[in-house]
């Protein structure tokens, strides 16, 4: 077999030599023998579709971590390599798109455009749009205690689902630290003031061995802003349509995403609860997604723990969303369904109606539940 030098391998496969050596050194790309005397390195010409590989997914901007995944894929089954660059790319198109969105709104406050410097109802042009909101959480038929903690009022929506022994004190403490925000952080400070907050409540998670998820939205005043870190969701009902806008920070759906795992086989994956990030006091865990979202009237949002959307299937919980009017009577429904399911863990819901200030008087005061509410209402 004819052997290239690493110069002419360089020119065939259009990797410079010191990229070279760098993936020889990762173990991304061997050469095929290396001189014993001179240390020089030596390929063949088999090894030119894998380098052209290579060097093709770096150009797109593909981690060298990730390339070494779809390297090996390639070679054993070519569909999954292609699928894992496919989940990479729609990572990628989604961080840009969060990326945009900050920039549209950082445009905005530096430019003096008032749309985002948040007011209690969200402002469009001719018409304020105001917020009906909703929580309910239940500690479910097998758990001996709620460890959720939810929160709904005129500014925040938000749900928490903690774990370990102190786990409901971890929730709780996740909410009632952006609770502290609802009145006081407004416009272009909500983004940092969200991410201050989950930053304190993960350094105060470092003491025990609990930790929390979180997944909340703060109205600016005519956009919401989103913290998410774990596995709760958040879901948009939007023109007849469901959509989830949060992203599970979890060991089965990072397998989704590469394309070696399928949705159905995550649901029964046997480390299927495993998170990658959490509210735990590691400070690479901690690390938490932060979008901004348009709101438009006739919007409705669902925030809830996995206690829900593991057992109810999406069909239902997209059919109660579209079908039941009040977020009330929607929350109960929602976790009823759970309980039909057999409920193995806590459920907790909140949901959100963006609606005409005119047409629907909005809501007053705020709910908040968790264990130590569990079966109280609050308005």
């Amino acid at each position: 077999m004819d052997e290239l030098t690493i110069g002419a391998f360089a020119r065939a496969s259009r990797l410079s030599q010191k990229a070279l050596r760098l993936y020889d050194e990762l173990g991304l790309l061997t050469p095929a023998r290396v001189d014993e005397v001179t240390g020089y390195r030596y390929y063949t010409e088999a090894q030119l579709e894998r380098a052209r590989l290579v060097a093709w997914l770096r150009r797109v901007g593909m981690p060298l971590v990730r390339i070494g995944e779809v390297c090996a894929l390639y070679e054993t089954d070519t569909p999954a390599a292609g699928l894992a660059v496919g989940a990479y790319w729609a990572q990628v198109e989604k961080e840009t798109a969060a990326r945009r969105d900050l920039v549209t709104f950082l445009v905005d406050q530096l430019s003096g455009n008032p749309a985002g410097k948040g007011v209690e109802a969200m402002s469009l042009p001719g018409r304020n749009t105001v917020m009906r909101y909703a929580a309910g959480s239940d500690r479910g038929l097998v758990r001996p205690v709620n460890q959720d903690t939810a929160y709904a009022g005129s500014r925040l929506l938000a749900v928490a689902d903690g774990f370990g022994e102190d786990g409901a004190r971890a929730s709780g403490a996740a909410v009632e630290a952006l609770v502290a925000l609802e009145g006081s952080v407004r416009g272009a400070d909500v983004l940092n003031g969200l991410a201050d907050a989950v930053d304190r409540v993960n350094r105060a998670s470092g003491a025990s061995e609990s930790g929390t998820t979180l997944t909340a939205m703060l109205w600016t005043g005519s956009r919401l802003a989103l913290v998410h870190v774990g596995d709760t969701r958040a879901y948009l009902l939007r023109g007849g349509e469901v959509s989830r806008i949060t992203h599970d920070h979890t060991l089965v759906q990072s397998m989704i995403d590469a394309g070696t795992l399928t949705p159905d086989e995550a649901a029964s994956h046997p480390q299927r609860a495993l998170l990658l990030r959490a509210l735990d006091g590691t400070e690479a865990h901690a690390r938490p997604d932060l979008r901004l979202h348009d709101v438009e009237p006739g919007d409705r949002y669902l925030l809830c723990s996995d206690g829900l959307f593991t057992v109810v299937r999406p069909d239902d919980i997209g059919r109660v969303l579209r079908t039941t009017a009040d977020p009330e009577d929607a929350v109960h429904e929602l976790i009823a369904l759970a309980l039909a399911a057999g409920a193995p863990d806590n459920v907790t819901c909140a949901v959100a109606d963006a609606v005409v200030a005119d047409a629907v008087p909005a809501r007053s005061g705020s709910a908040r539940l968790d264990g130590a509410f569990r079966g109280q209402r609050f308005s």
